[in-house]
């Protein structure tokens, strides 16, 4: 027994340090190609397209006002850009745009608010359903969380122009609130990592890039030539782009270009979003795991760089197997083998990679990082929430696409609880994996053992904050709803 549960233990950390080798090949090919930055092709406002940006919405009282005030003002000849607000709302969000589309209209701006009777296909069949009415060759989106610079359109239409099979642009998010919360200062040094990082590598060095759903813009031809938008996965961004690049369409990322978004201000919104996003990711590799495999157009090493980075979510699910492992371990005294650390060493990737992120992007990148070890703790705190929602996808069970909310203050309750995403049973787990880490520490440290240390450490208050957090979060709407009851 105590043989297999050592085998078990050192697959475990060997498919972990997968993600490390991925960690140092981002890293190597980020270096490889950092110096070839794309400038804003020359162009006159006489061979400027026709644009139409795509709004969808689905009950966001809180920032629908910011996101089409922003788009109103976008820097494009009039006559060229239809803006479309895609609303599935079911709330008084529609009477806010309603308005707002009146008032903007009666200033000469093309701009349309498009209904649905029912949220067939959510978001990608919103999507779809708007593509009917869309005047533009090409189809910028945004989520209701953004709020776009004027010059977005200027600076990434002109590229298209002189690039016929250039199907995608995608920009870099930046961060509206990132400065409100040790939780939103965590993510904001994730998503760096992700757009400096491991965008700007899979976009240079053609490694299958992706459209992160917001902030980027299609040439309609490409959508339509892809299979338009499906909804059969959470994740109908990448599933798009990944049949994109699989018609042998091209994609551009522009690091210098920002479309500033707000993040998730709760930690059960914030859960809810990794736990889709995981999903969908999982989704979208069994659905084409078999293509790329296939794709002869792409080097072995782009295809399996895709695969990896589609099921990175399962570093989750591995760091819980490890934890589970890891007190039958001690209660048997099982002592690995010394060159195990290498696999620590191998890992060590990733933490570079935030580093690098910051540093490239911020002159304070140093205060910022101050903010790395929350981030720490809640990618451990979020694992059975992510490891949920993989064994769901896994599974083929129904899924409904559930929104992140917007423009909620933390620590407050602004409204009657609605908007506030409810408290699922993932709870008892988390639960569960912080008193296992507890036992784990005691057994340790009564058998004078510090080798699990870390692991269990770093479980103990991964689990502890994230489960502070929910509770601080949900008390409020308790203490309101018996305020009400009563």
């Amino acid at each position: 027994m105590a043989d297999f549960l050592a085998a078990l233990y050192l697959l475990d950390l060997f498919l972990l340090s997968l993600y490390g080798l991925l960690g140092l090949l981002t890293l190597w090919l980020y270096w490889r190609h950092k110096d070839e930055e794309l400038t804003n092709p020359p162009t006159s406002i006489a061979n400027l397209p026709r644009v139409t940006i795509q709004l969808p919405i689905y009950n966001e009282r809180f920032v629908i006002q910011r996101l089409i005030n922003a788009v109103a003002k976008m820097d494009y000849p009039r006559d060229r850009l239809q803006i479309q607000v895609v609303d599935d709302s079911t709330d008084d969000t529609s009477a806010i745009v309603t308005n707002l589309v009146t008032r903007y209209r009666s200033e000469g701006i093309n701009i349309q608010h498009i209904r649905r009777s029912n949220r067939q296909g959510y978001k990608a069949g919103a999507l779809a359903n708007a593509m009917l009415e869309a005047e533009g060759e090409f189809l910028a989106i945004f989520d209701a969380d953004f709020e776009p610079h004027a010059d977005f359109l200027i600076n990434t239409v002109p590229h298209f122009l002189s690039q016929p099979k250039l199907g995608m642009i995608q920009v870099r998010w930046g961060h509206l609130n990132d400065k409100d919360s040790p939780l939103t200062a965590a993510q904001s040094i994730a998503l760096d990592k992700h757009f400096v990082m491991e965008q700007s590598v899979r976009h240079r060095a053609n490694l299958f890039p992706k459209f992160n759903g917001a902030g980027g813009i299609w040439r309609r031809t490409c959508i339509e030539d892809s299979g338009g938008w499906q909804a059969d996965t959470v994740c109908e961004d990448l599933c798009l782009s990944t049949r994109a690049i699989l018609r042998g369409w091209h994609f551009r990322f522009l690091p210098k270009i920002i479309a500033p978004a707000e993040l998730p201000t709760g930690i059960t919104a914030y859960k809810n979003q990794q736990a889709r996003w995981a999903k969908g990711s999982i989704q979208c590799l069994q659905k084409y795991s078999s293509s790329i495999i296939k794709e002869k157009n792409y080097s072995l090493l782009a295809r399996l760089y895709a695969l990896l980075s589609m099921s990175a979510y399962a570093t989750h699910f591995l760091l819980l197997a490890l934890l589970i492992l890891q007190v039958p371990l001690l209660l048997l005294d099982v002592q690995l083998p010394s060159w195990t650390l290498l696999f620590t060493i191998i890992g060590l990737s990733q933490p570079i990679l935030f580093v690098l992120a910051q540093k490239q992007s911020y002159d304070d990148w140093l205060q910022r990082l101050a903010h790395f070890p929350t981030l720490i703790l809640v990618a451990v705190g979020t694992a059975p929430s992510n490891g949920k929602a993989m064994i769901q996808a896994l599974l083929g069970k129904n899924h409904p696409f559930v929104r992140t909310p917007k423009g909620m203050k933390p620590g407050k309750v602004t409204d009657d609880g609605q908007y506030r995403l409810p408290l699922d049973y993932v709870f008892i787990g988390e639960v569960f994996f912080l008193l296992y880490a507890i036992a784990g520490l005691i057994i340790a440290i009564y058998k004078k053992n510090p080798a699990p240390m870390l692991l269990l450490l770093m479980s103990l208050f991964g689990f502890g904050y994230v489960l502070f957090l929910e509770i601080r979060e949900l008390l409020p709407i308790l203490l309101l709803r018996r305020l009400v009851k009563n």
